[in-house]
Formats: structure tokens, C-alpha cells, sequence
């Protein structure tokens, strides 16, 4: 792209996130510098682009369909926010084609453990069940990772927002087992935590299907004196 571009000055994006994002909206050349610039060497650049593509999955999905390679890669950039904002870009995009977030499925597993900062873990678990709560098979594929994370960040500052995505999950279409899995991981809460963790304990419980319950064994009758 030409330096003389609108989005472009000197080969760098220009502009704040909603001024990039409306060229970028509307041009495909736009699009591809901004995905230029997400896999560029400068950390700025990067974070702009990403937040730039965050805000196209909200306003304008369609025009993200064909990068989900380039989303997926950019999951593996060092700066937070970068990987906050292109998961929660992903996580808008469920909505469009839950097949563009196929190849980060991995990459928002180590995100799912970043180990310094809550708020990608937070983004990574809610792509996670927005993905999964799509089919059945999905929700089979992502569940171990889910579970797994309920019980590693239970009382952490983030968890009550993860449970709103257990909840999306279950809510969804995910798969009878996986209702279950969910009801019986929240079962405890659900029964002894009070105020919103309560609450929607009780809520992902609820979407299980019933369970046949264990019939009582007869009490024995005394004899006929």
C-alpha cells in the first residue's frame, strides 16, 4: 500500500481506532494493511490494529471472514492487550462464522493460562464457550479446557465472569454430556455459595437435562406382632 494511502502515512496506520476502522471497513486494501501492521515489529502499531479489528468484529464482522489465520497468529504477540482485544474479536465472530476461530483454538488455550494477566485469561475462557456453546461437538471439544479453568481460577476476580460464559455454554447447544459435566462441576456452589456466585451456579445447573434420580431403597417393615 502506498504511502499516500488515508490509512497510511510513512508505511504507519494514522488515525484513532474509529477513524482506521471505518477505511478499513469499507477497502480491502485498508484491511490487509491493518493486518500488516498486526504482524508487524511495532508493538504500538499492533496494539492499534488490534483494537482495530476488535472493533470491525462488533460493527462489521462480515469483512473478518477470511482472516482467521491472521487472528489466530496474532495470539502470539507479547503484549496483553493484543491478544485481549483479537480474543474478544473472535469471540464476536461466533456469531458470524464460528469456523473463522477454528485455528485459534490452541492459541486460546496457552491464553486460557497466561499466567500474567487476568483479563486474557478472562477473553480466552469467553471465546472458549461462545465456540463451544455453537454445536455439540464443539462444546465436547472445549469442555476439558473449560473445566479445567473453573476449578484452577474458582474465587479468582474474574470467575463470576466466567461463569456467564459456562452459562452461554450450557444455555447453548452444547451437548447433553457436557450439560451434566457443567451442573455437576457447579453442583456444590450451587448449593452452599450465596449472592451472585450462587446464583448462577444455580443457573448452570438448571440447564442440565434431568438426571434420573436413585430410587430409595425400601425401609424395611417390622413384622406383625
Amino acid at each position: 500500500m502506498s504511502a499516500t494511502d488515508p490509512i497510511a502515512k510513512g508505511g504507519i496506520l494514522v488515525g484513532t481506532r474509529d477513524e482506521v476502522a471505518e477505511k478499513a471497513a469499507r477497502g480491502k486494501r485498508a484491511r490487509a494493511y491493518v493486518f500488516s501492521a498486526l504482524a508487524g515489529e511495532d508493538r504500538a502499531q499492533r496494539v492499534l490494529a488490534a483494537r482495530v479489528v476488535h472493533e470491525l468484529s462488533i460493527k462489521k464482522p462480515e469483512v473478518l471472514r477470511d482472516f482467521g489465520a491472521e487472528m489466530a497468529d496474532a495470539l502470539d504477540r507479547p503484549e496483553a492487550q493484543t491478544r485481549w482485544e483479537i480474543l474478544g474479536a473472535l469471540e464476536q465472530m461466533v456469531a458470524e462464522d464460528a469456523r473463522v476461530c477454528d485455528k485459534a483454538i490452541v492459541p486460546a488455550t496457552t491464553a486460557l493460562h497466561d499466567a500474567d494477566s487476568g483479563v486474557v485469561r478472562l477473553a480466552a475462557f469467553r471465546m472458549l464457550t461462545a465456540y463451544g456453546a455453537t454445536t455439540s461437538h464443539r462444546s465436547e471439544k472445549v469442555w476439558p479446557l473449560i473445566d479445567e479453568a473453573i476449578r484452577v481460577y474458582h474465587g479468582d476476580p474474574e470467575f463470576l465472569q466466567m461463569l456467564s460464559g459456562v452459562f452461554r455454554l450450557v444455555n447453548g447447544e452444547a451437548s447433553d454430556a457436557v450439560k451434566i459435566a457443567a451442573a455437576d462441576r457447579m453442583e456444590f456452589d450451587a448449593d452452599n455459595a450465596k449472592g451472585l456466585l450462587g446464583k448462577r451456579a444455580k443457573r448452570i445447573v438448571s440447564c442440565a437435562p434431568k438426571r434420573r434420580r436413585k430410587k430409595k431403597p425400601p425401609e424395611e417393615t417390622k413384622p406383625e406382632e
